[in-house]
């Protein structure tokens, strides 16, 4: 007999993952140490008009499977009005079965506001009026959907150059329970051949409150931002590394590259690998010394559409996977930094699943210092954001690494409605770990499985970012 679609036990095919689940991961409490939440709308308590602004407005996961089901752009990302583009969605999402938003959506609907029905075109209408109704009323504001997630941190991306006022005044707030903070991510910094580059050094002169004349005026500009974020709160650092690269360089040979990127020269491959090479051990110096964790994220090819690029700008559902090499790279950066005693904590994601054994292989290479899990391997990524992308993270680290030291999951997310990912990954943890359990893989040992979901799901990210914690509070 087929099972009740997205019951109770959603997901968790065998009675321990059940157990698993429902005793020790349902009411885990939430570290999002990665995001893109708009520090300003969690200050001001964004409220939502309708659930077209909460749910589709930049969402691109949307966006893409919109397109892929004919839906002209016009209701995706152009004039039509909010309802109208809500029905494109609710036509959308009976032609996803498969597609994890296809339970996400329903997840949302389910957790936030009490909808159980199967959202598609001729029952929108209702849907929509009574998830308006709701949202009109107190209790969902951005900050109210972070409290009701249960969540105690939220990391949010942020420039280097941003002065994180949002951050110190939300750290003001008498009655908000949650610790935000900024993540130091200097993209920018490090994309020398790219238009942005020169614009971004000045801006980062203004920040800092100093002239940027030389590589060494730069490099002070830069680790006076990493101190700023460190005095706000900031213990994350996050580098999009679209493609690895890495030379060895001196001080020297930088600084002459540095200086011809702020020209405007052309800088060949080599010298843009010797300076990101140079720049990355730099910064990653910084961090170790602070006791920040690294993140890299790999393998991204992104903007591939130039007409839809030049129309609607980048994060519009035009990105894909990369295909490059990593790992002689990505082991000479770590490497360099290990000689210099400073490896700093560093996590490690890639958009290509075909990566997860080189990461995860890789890792291995730098893990100790006492440092429980060390380098990780990140959480299914973007594409990979789903069941089986889930799944074969999880398991390429518990045959290549300790599982049980995992930091588990993250939303990578603008929206204030996807924590509901946490409990989609976590239902998908419980049913690995259970399988195991009922096929005599693993022992039939709750307290010692137990205690394994609830570190994966909160305590070990508590343990390793060392973010300050506030108590929950009970109602």
């Amino acid at each position: 007999m087929s099972k009740r679609f997205m019951d109770e036990n959603f997901l968790l095919s065998n009675e321990t993952a059940v157990q698993l689940f429902h005793n020790h991961a349902k009411d885990m409490p939430i570290i999002d140490y990665h995001c893109h939440l708009s520090p300003k709308e969690i200050y001001e308590n964004k409220t939502f008009n309708n659930i077209t602004e909460a749910w589709l407005y930049g969402d691109h996961y949307k966006w893409r499977v919109m397109r892929a089901n004919g839906i002209e752009e016009k209701y995706i990302t152009g004039d039509a009005d909010d309802y109208d583009k809500f029905l494109a969605w609710a036509r959308t999402v009976p032609m996803i079965i498969g597609n994890p938003l296809y339970h996400w959506t329903h997840l949302e609907l389910q957790r936030f506001f009490g909808v159980h029905d199967l959202l598609n075109e001729a029952n929108a209408p209702k849907i929509w009026n009574e998830v308006n109704r709701q949202l009109q009323e107190q209790g969902f504001g951005a900050r109210d959907l972070i409290v009701k997630s249960k969540v105690t941190t939220v990391c949010t991306t942020d420039d280097p150059a941003d002065d994180l006022e949002y951050h110190k005044q939300i750290k003001a707030l008498p009655d908000f329970n949650c610790n935000v903070v900024p993540g130091f991510r200097p993209d920018k910094a490090l994309e020398i051949n790219r238009a942005t580059f020169k614009p971004w050094v000045a801006q980062l002169s203004a920040a800092a409150g100093t002239a940027i004349k030389d590589y060494n005026g730069f490099l002070e500009a830069l680790e006076s931002r990493v101190r700023y974020f460190h005095a706000a709160g900031g213990c994350v650092s996050d580098h999009a590394l679209d493609a690895v690269m890495f030379e060895p360089s001196t001080l020297e040979e930088a600084a002459a590259i540095f200086a011809k990127g702020l020209n405007g020269e052309n800088v060949s491959e080599k010298e843009e690998k010797q300076y990101k090479g140079f720049t990355l051990v730099f910064l990653g110096k910084l961090y170790s010394g602070l006791d920040w964790a690294m993140q890299f994220h790999i393998h991204a090819l992104r903007n591939n559409n130039s007409v839809m690029y030049g129309r609607l700008g980048p994060d519009t559902g035009y990105d894909s996977i990369n295909d490059g090499l990593i790992a002689r790279p990505l082991a000479g950066l770590l490497d360099a930094l290990d000689r210099e005693h400073a490896l700093p904590k560093t996590i490690l994601y890639s958009l290509n699943p075909n990566d997860n054994h080189v990461i995860a292989s890789l890792m291995g290479s730098f893990q100790g210092g006492g440092v429980a899990g060390k380098i990780q391997f990140g959480t299914a990524w973007w594409y990979n954001d789903n069941k089986d992308g889930m799944l074969e993270q999880m398991k390429t680290l518990a045959n290549l690494g300790a599982l049980s030291q995992f930091v588990g999951m993250l939303t990578d997310s603008r929206s204030f409605l996807s924590y509901t990912r946490h409990e989609y990954f976590r239902r998908i943890l419980c049913d690995l770990v259970g399988s195991w359990v009922e096929d005599g893989e693993a022992p039939d040992d709750m307290e010692l499985l137990g205690n394994m979901i609830e570190n994966i799901c909160y305590n070990n990210a508590k343990q390793y970012f060392n973010f300050s914690q506030p108590v929950l509070m009970t109602k």
